[in-house]
């Protein structure tokens, strides 16, 4: 696993950020049959992960970063916030569950981060200086253009 778990009060908990732990508990994954590569051994086993985690229910996670991992997951989470994670690139199932882990913590450590506020300012004296000039500019080379007629 390339992230640290920890066993704390009998529960195996996944570090995202140095003061966010992810209890395993709420993840919930199901194999399926993988498309792709696999040769006849494909039809076999079911390689293919997918890995749940119900994002508004997680007791791991503070409400913000819940709602902003919901916004970034995308069409990857349905309306009740659940994510769904669906890793077939590899023909193992370990490596499988350990990539889409790894994609599921990336994304919460994303919603984890704040966005600046942005604040509206106006634009400068120069600036507006300069975007005049060029509007005049414009409006001398269209000018030129125009044809006038013979006296």
């Amino acid at each position: 696993m390339p992230y640290p778990i920890e066993q704390q009060n009998h529960f195996k908990m996944i570090k995202i950020t140095p003061g966010l732990w992810l209890d395993e508990s709420e993840l919930e994954e199901t194999f399926v049959r993988a498309s792709g590569p696999g040769g006849q051994h494909i039809n076999k086993t079911s390689s293919a992960v997918q890995l749940r985690f119900d994002a508004r229910r997680s007791r791991s996670l503070p409400a913000d970063v819940a709602e902003r991992l919901i916004q970034l997951a995308g069409n990857r989470a349905t309306q009740e916030g659940v994510l769904v994670i669906t890793a077939q690139r590899h023909r193992s199932q370990p490596l499988n569950r350990a990539d889409a882990l790894e994609r599921l913590v990336a994304l919460i450590r994303r919603a984890t981060e704040r966005q600046a506020v942005r604040r509206a300012t106006a634009p400068t004296h120069a600036s507006k200086r300069r975007r005049l000039e060029n509007k005049s500019r414009r409006g001398q080379v269209k000018a030129l253009r125009r044809s006038t007629p013979n006296d």
